[in-house]
C-alpha cells in the first residue's frame, strides 16, 4: 500500500486504522509517502503507531513524485494506492489484488464521498474522466489514484507524471498513457473506499481550478495535443450531478468557471510552463534510456 501525505496527520491515522483492519493484512505492508510535511513529527508519531508502516520523507514535490517514490521503496509485486483522507474498506485491498491475478494490468475500485453535498460534487467531478470514452471490454479509460492497483512492473514502466504539482490531473494523466500502451484498468466494485474530504466552498473552488491547471497541462503538455471533450460530455456531467440532488447539480455548475478559469491561467502562463516540461520530457527521455 502507498499513501501520500501532506500535513494531515489526523486524517492519516484514520487511513492507516483502516489498512490495518484489511482482510489481508498479513500480507500488505504500508509505505506512507510524506511529502515535506510541516508537521513532520506528528506524521512520524502516527506511522510509528503503525507496526506495518513505514515511512519515507520527500521534499514537497507533488503527490506523482510521493507515488513514484512510493514505488521504489516498496517491496510487493502488486501495488495498491490511497490517499490519506481515505478510508479503504475492509476487503479492499483483497478485492483489487484478485482483479490483478485474474489477469488484469490494473485494478480500480467504487470511490464514495464522505456524504455531504461539497464532497459529492467533489466525487462527480473527480469521476468525470471516467465517461469521456465509452467503455469498452478492455477495461477503463480513467481512475482516480486514490483506489488504484497494478502490479509493479507496470509502476515501473509509466510512472507519474512529476511536472505535475499539485493533485490535478497526474492520474488523468498516467491512465491515458496505460490505456494507450494497451494495458488494461479493470474495475472491481467490491472494492470500495470512502473519501473523507474537508471541503468549504472555497476549498471546493480552488480544487477545481487546480483542476483547470491539470487539466491543460493533460492536453497540451504532454507533447500530444489531445482535444476537448464534446459539448454532451458536460450536459451528462451536469445531468449526473442534478440526478444527485439540486444543491450538488448547483456546486458542479458552478465549478465549470472555476476550471475554465484555471485552464486560462495556465494557457497565460504558456510559455514559462512549457519550457518547463519539455525540460522534464528530455530528462525522462534519457532516464527511461530511449533518447538517441
Amino acid at each position: 500500500m502507498i499513501v501520500p501525505t501532506r500535513d494531515r496527520p489526523a486524517a492519516l491515522r484514520c487511513c492507516l486504522e483502516a489498512l490495518s483492519a484489511q482482510t489481508v493484512v498479513d500480507a500488505i505492508e504500508v509505505i506512507v509517502a510524506d511529502d515535506g510535511s510541516l508537521a513532520a513529527d506528528e506524521i512520524s508519531n502516527v506511522v510509528a503507531s503503525h507496526p506495518r508502516a513505514r515511512l519515507i520523507r520527500l521534499g514537497g514535490y507533488g503527490p506523482a513524485a510521493a507515488r513514484n517514490a512510493g514505488v521504489q521503496h516498496a517491496q510487493g509485486g502488486i501495488l495498491c494506492f490511497t490517499d490519506d483522507d481515505c478510508e479503504p474498506l475492509p476487503q479492499w485491498a483483497e478485492r483489487l489484488r484478485e482483479a490483478i491475478e485474474r489477469g488484469a494490468d490494473a485494478a480500480a475500485g467504487i470511490t464514495v464521498s464522505s456524504g455531504s453535498a461539497l464532497a459529492e460534487a467533489s466525487e462527480i467531478v473527480a469521476r468525470a474522466p471516467v465517461h469521456a470514452r465509452e467503455r469498452d471490454s478492455r477495461g477503463l479509460p480513467f481512475a482516480p489514484s486514490n483506489n488504484l492497483a497494478g502490479t509493479r512492473a507496470l509502476f515501473e514502466s509509466i510512472r507519474f507524471d512529476e511536472a505535475y504539482p499539485t493533485a490535478a490531473g497526474e492520474d488523468r494523466d498516467w491512465c491515458a498513457r496505460v490505456t494507450a500502451g494497451g494495458y488494461t484498468i479493470r474495475l472491481e466494485p467490491d472494492a470500495r473506499v470512502v473519501h473523507h474530504q474537508e471541503l468549504t466552498l472555497g476549498r471546493f473552488m480552488r480544487q477545481q481550478f487546480r483542476y483547470g491547471q491539470g487539466a491543460y497541462r493533460f492536453r497540451r503538455g504532454s507533447g500530444e495535443r489531445r482535444p476537448l471533450e464534446a459539448p454532451g460530455f458536460y450536459a451528462a456531467l451536469l445531468r449526473r450531478a442534478f440526478d444527485e440532488s439540486f444543491s450538488v447539480g448547483l456546486l458542479v455548475s458552478a465549478a465549470q468557471p472555476a476550471t475554465a478559469l484555471g485552464c486560462a491561467v495556465a494557457w497565460l502562463r504558456r510559455p514559462r510552463d512549457d519550457r518547463s516540461l519539455t525540460a522534464h520530457a528530455v530528462g525522462s527521455r534519457y532516464s527511461r534510456g530511449d533518447g538517441e
